[in-house]
């Protein structure tokens, strides 16, 4: 079984994702990894995230059996990350690593922006996973704080809507729901609320009574 699981910064697609594949015994992969990863080493080479030769050298010389979480996790590298996933080359090198974890058998869990219309459109279970921007922003501010970072609400809100935008707009790939994913709106919703609400939409499709 493979599940796809699509949304916004900080929507909760990598919690969400974790926590089912635990659930149904299912490798994980945050694929938005993949992407920060690359815009790290954009950001360690001196570079900025809009150098797209730089870019796509980062993207080649990817080590995926060693992705750091913690390492990956500032808002730099996330709005760097948003940057260079925009760059056609770069999605066309993490295309085929991406498909072949999915592929491999008993199936998983990828979460991402495009996993649902471009890397798994074949997969079981699709879930787009949204939340306001302001309620996005307060989580991500939270998030900050306790890593004991520097945080500002309005400041935030300015970045994620601005990666929404990037995400949506961008020629390759953008972010949209695949026409078969269940929407699951979590603005209202606590982490163990969604994990629950996905777990039915997850029971409902393989029962046959969902729309994947």
């Amino acid at each position: 079984m493979i599940i796809a699981i699509d949304g916004p910064a900080a929507s909760g697609k990598g919690t969400l994702g974790s926590r089912l594949a635990q659930h149904y015994g299912l490798r994980h992969l945050d694929t938005g990894l993949l992407y920060r990863a690359v815009a790290k080493a954009v950001l360690d080479g001196g570079k900025p995230p809009g150098d797209k030769a730089a870019a796509i050298a980062a993207a080649r010389s990817l080590d995926t059996a060693h992705l750091d979480r913690h390492g990956l996790q500032s808002d730099t590298v996330g709005n760097a990350a948003s940057i260079v996933s925009a760059v056609p080359e770069v999605r066309a090198i993490l295309l085929e690593y991406q498909r072949a974890f999915a592929a491999k058998p008993p199936g998983a869990v990828l979460d991402g922006r495009d996993i649902g219309t471009v890397i798994a459109p074949q997969a079981e279970v699709k879930i787009f996973l949204t939340a306001s921007a302001e309620e996005r922003a307060r989580r991500r501010t939270k998030e900050m704080e306790k890593r004991g970072e520097k945080a500002d609400f309005d400041a935030t809100l300015a970045d994620i809507r601005a990666r929404d935008d990037r995400d949506t707009s961008r020629a390759i790939s953008p972010l949209k729901p695949a026409p078969d994913a269940h929407l699951l709106d979590t603005t209202h919703l606590d982490i163990d609320a969604a994990i629950r609400a996905a777990i039915d939409i997850v029971e409902a499709t393989r029962t046959g009574r969902g729309r994947g």
